[in-house]
């Protein structure tokens, strides 16, 4: 009787055991399957898709948001700039891809089929019926503004449970460790550091072409009452939103997105954009959120205005070798006919598996 007490125990035990690993199981499949529709279904208005396992052992610490949009036309940019970010830097970076739906198949093989198969990402459908009437007609026109030159207004909805992270153009090499520029350091009561145009590196960078685009005047039109109101001097030094380290929960807390749809859909009313206006229209609302009311990015961490026409002749190979941020903001791009220190956006660009993207190059004997 003994013994047969003694194996109904242990059946019974055996019993329970098996359906203590049955339950967890399905809890862990809940789990799962949880994380997978919040990471499916983000914030409207956009979705995500995570990037598969990595084959690699992951970094570790801190993860680094970095968001990038990515254009059809302008894919080889990005893969350049995510491999000089993920290359020169052993950071847990995590790139946050902004684009459109048509563009989702092309992006995910030239990921998977290269060697930033290894990188940690997060692809993020944009939804341009956001600026469906918001953004005047003369805008629509201008072919460097497409919808998602104003993913950046959007930042605290593409990763909600982040404190901080970095934005960048697509038009830019990383010659520096990522980790660095992440560390930057916020005054209390900043949401955004960017580069002013007036520091002294950058000013090197005022060559023909870029205009007045150094101040506010050059971006909004003080002769409208909008304008007037804020009070803001015409000759401040203006900044390049190419680069931005965000502290998204001030940005939050102060409805920066608010204010910056505000400004934006005021001037389908009122023009409110200076008549010289040469760059994206994507800034002036920046400019004036954020007047007298940022911090600063160390000018080594954003070399500007090598996509302007002379930029090349403004800079030597030494000091362009030394930087830790080069932006070709401009007309002329690395990956076009004719650009200043293509040769540097070369090293960090990863051929297109797929044959449809490839770098114009001017060959010898074009004129």
């Amino acid at each position: 009787m003994t013994l047969r007490r003694v194996n109904v125990v242990i059946l019974v035990l055996l019993a329970l055991a098996f359906l203590i690993i049955v339950q967890r199981n399905l809890l862990n499949l809940s789990d799962f399957l949880h994380k997978e529709n919040t990471d499916v279904g983000v914030v409207l208005p956009f979705e995500s898709e995570l990037s598969p396992d990595l084959r690699l052992e992951p970094r570790k610490g801190e993860e680094i948001p970095v968001l990038i949009t990515a254009a059809e036309d302008r894919l080889g940019a990005v893969v350049a700039a995510m491999n000089s970010v993920y290359s020169n830097s052993k950071a847990n970076v995590v790139f946050h891809i902004v684009t459109l739906n048509d563009t989702v198949d092309h992006l995910k093989v030239w990921l998977s089929k290269t060697t930033l198969k290894n990188i940690k990402y997060k692809i993020v459908i944009f939804k341009p019926e956001l600026l469906s009437g918001k953004i005047s007609k003369e805008a629509q026109m201008l072919d460097a503004e497409k919808p998602l030159t104003f993913a950046r207004y959007y930042l605290p909805l593409y990763i909600p449970e982040a404190e901080k992270a970095i934005y960048l153009d697509d038009d830019i090499i990383v010659q520096g460790d990522i980790q660095e520029l992440y560390e930057t350091t916020l005054k209390p009561g900043h949401a955004a550091a960017f580069s002013d145009d007036c520091d002294s590196v950058s000013a090197r960078g005022i060559v023909r072409g870029a205009g007045n685009q150094n101040n506010y005047i050059g971006f909004l039109d003080f002769k409208k009452e909008a304008i007037k109101k804020l009070g803001m001097r015409a000759n401040t030094c203006s900044f390049n939103p190419g680069v931005i380290i965000a502290n998204l929960t001030e940005w939050k807390n102060q409805n920066i997105t608010g204010q910056l749809k505000h400004w934006k859909e005021l001037n389908t009313k009122e023009d409110l954009y200076s008549k010289t206006l040469a760059e994206s229209v994507t800034t002036p609302p920046l400019l004036i959120v954020f007047y007298k009311h940022h911090s600063t990015i160390d000018p080594m961490w954003h070399i500007r205005h090598l996509g302007l026409t002379g930029a090349g002749n403004r800079y030597s190979p030494q000091f362009v070798k030394a930087a830790k941020l080069l932006h070709w903001n401009g007309r002329y791009k690395p990956w076009g006919r004719t650009s200043s220190f293509t040769e540097v956006w070369d090293k960090w660009y990863i051929p297109d598996p797929t044959g449809k993207f490839n770098p114009v190059r001017k060959h010898k004997g074009d004129k």
